[in-house]
C-alpha cells in the first residue's frame, strides 16, 4: 500500500532545479515548484480520458483540505459529471454574475449614452449614480432586483425633499434596465412598478412675459447700462427664442450672412439635430453691432472673463435681475412669450414647433419638416420681428 503524505512532509518539501510532485494516493499530489510554490493537484479519468484538476495552493489549502476536495471530485465522477468541466462552469457563472451586476451594466449604458450628452449633463449623470444609486444597488445582480428595492433607494432621495432629483434617479435606474434587458441580463424594468409610489414633483413652469408686459420689457432693455454685449445678447435672444445654452455658444462660424441663416451644429442642440434659425433683418442688425465688439473672436458673446470661452450662464439671468424681473422672466422664457404669441396670432403651430426645436418623433416627419417649413419659418420670425419693433415703438410712446 503507498505510503499517503503527512503535513509535515508537505511542509518541509523544498523545491529542486526542476518541478516534480509527491503523491498522496487516489491521484492526488502536491507539485513543487522550482520558486517554492505548492499546488494541490488531482489525476483522474474521465470519459476515458486522463485529466488534471487544480485543487489550490499550499499552504492556503491544507493537505486535510486538499483530500475533502478530491473526495468531493470523486464523488462528481462518480455521478457521471466531470470535476474540471463543473468547475470551470462554475467560474464561468462567477465572472457572468460580476458583469451582471447593476454597477457593471450601468457603467456599461454610461459609456454608450455619453458621447450624446454635454460634459455638465455627463457629470450629472455620474454624480447621482455614485451618491444615489450604485452604494444600494451598485453590487447586486440586475436580475435579482425587484421594485420594493429600487423604492428604498427613491424613499432616500425622496426624504430629502428633492422630488425632481427622485424623478431623474428614477428615470437613470430604468434607463439602465432597459439597456439590461436588451442586452439579455434582465426581462422587465421594475421601475415601471413604482407608478404613484413615489411623491412627483410639482412642475413649475419657467416665468415668462405676457405680451402686455413686453413694451414695459423692451423699454427697460432699451434703457440697459449693463454691458453691452450682454444688452445685445438680450435683444437677439428676444428675437431668435432659441434656448440660451445655444445662444451663449454660438460661434461666428455658424451665421451665414449671405442666406441670413444661423446654422446651430447638431452637437449644441438639445434633440442632437441641426438647427437653422432665420436671421430676421432686425437680429442681421444686431449681429453687425455685436460684430464691432467680438468679429475677431471664436465665440459671438465671449466671457468677460476671457475670449477662450462664452459668456456665463448667469450673465443675462442678472441682467434680467438688474432690470427688476426677477421671479417675473428668464432667458428660456422668451420661448413661451413667443410661442404663445405666434400661436395667438394664427402661425401654424407645426411651424412654431419646428422653430423651436422640440422633438419630432416620427424621423421621417421631422426630415420632411426641415425643408417644407423653412419658407413659412423665415416669414415668420420676420414677422416676430417687426411685432417686437411694433411692441418697443409702442413703449417708446408711452414712456414721452
Amino acid at each position: 500500500m503507498a505510503r499517503k503524505l503527512s503535513e509535515t512532509a508537505v511542509k518541509n518539501a523544498k523545491p529542486k532545479s526542476k518541478r516534480y510532485k509527491i503523491v498522496d494516493g487516489d491521484g492526488l499530489f502536491l507539485m513543487v515548484m522550482p520558486n517554492g510554490s505548492k499546488y494541490w493537484r488531482l489525476k483522474y479519468f474521465f470519459a476515458g480520458k486522463e485529466k488534471t484538476l487544480a485543487l489550490g495552493v499550499y499552504p492556503e489549502v491544507s493537505l486535510a483540505d486538499a483530500r475533502k476536495r478530491r473526495a468531493e471530485a470523486k464523488r462528481q465522477i462518480a455521478d457521471d459529471s466531470d470535476p474540471g468541466e463543473a468547475k470551470r462552469q462554475a467560474r464561468q457563472e462567477i465572472i457572468l454574475k460580476a458583469a451582471s451586476t447593476f454597477g457593471a451594466i450601468s457603467s456599461e449604458w454610461y459609456d454608450q449614452r455619453k458621447h450624446e450628452w454635454a460634459p455638465k449633463t455627463s457629470g450629472m449623470v455620474q454624480d447621482r449614480l455614485k451618491r444615489h444609486i450604485l452604494p444600494k444597488l451598485g453590487q447586486r445582480p440586475i436580475a435579482e432586483i425587484n421594485a420594493p428595492e429600487v423604492l428604498a433607494v427613491l424613499r432616500v432621495v425622496e426624504a430629502s425633499g428633492a422630488l425632481e432629483m427622485t424623478r431623474r434617479v428614477a428615470h437613470i435606474i430604468g434607463q439602465v434596465f432597459m439597456y439590461a434587458i436588451a442586452t439579455g441580463r434582465a426581462e422587465r424594468n421594475p421601475v415601471n412598478d413604482l407608478r404613484g409610489a413615489v411623491k412627483s414633483p410639482v412642475v413649475k413652469h419657467r416665468a415668462y412675459l405676457k405680451e402686455a408686459e413686453l413694451p414695459t420689457f423692451l423699454m427697460r432693455l432699451r434703457a440697459y447700462v449693463g454691458t453691452p454685449l450682454t444688452k445685445l445678447a438680450l435683444q437677439l435672444l428676444v428675437l431668435t427664442f432659441v434656448r440660451t445654452t445655444e445662444l451663449r455658444a454660438a460661434e461666428w462660424t455658424e451665421i451665414s450672412w449671405d442666406k441670413a441663416e444661423w446654422r446651430i451644429p447638431a452637437k449644441r442642440m438639445k434633440m442632437k439635430e441641426e438647427h437653422i434659425v432665420p436671421l430676421s433683418r432686425q437680429a442681421i442688425a444686431v449681429l453687425r453691432e455685436v460684430q464691432k465688439q467680438s468679429g475677431n473672436r471664436q465665440y459671438i458673446f465671449p466671457s468677460e472673463h476671457g475670449a477662450s470661452t462664452c459668456m456665463s450662464e448667469n450673465t443675462m439671468l442678472y441682467a434680467l435681475y438688474r432690470m427688476g424681473y426677477r421671479h417675473q422672466a428668464t432667458g428660456h422664457g422668451f420661448r413661451s412669450t413667443a410661442s404663445t404669441i405666434l400661436n395667438e396670432h394664427g402661425f401654424r403651430p407645426d411651424v412654431i414647433e419646428r422653430q423651436l426645436a422640440h422633438n419630432e418623433r416620427n424621423s421621417v416627419r421631422a426630415a420632411y419638416n426641415h425643408a417644407q417649413y423653412l419658407p413659412e419659418r423665415r416669414e415668420m420670425m420676420q414677422w416676430w420681428a417687426d411685432h417686437i419693433d411694433l411692441l418697443a415703438t409702442k413703449s417708446q410712446a408711452e414712456d414721452q
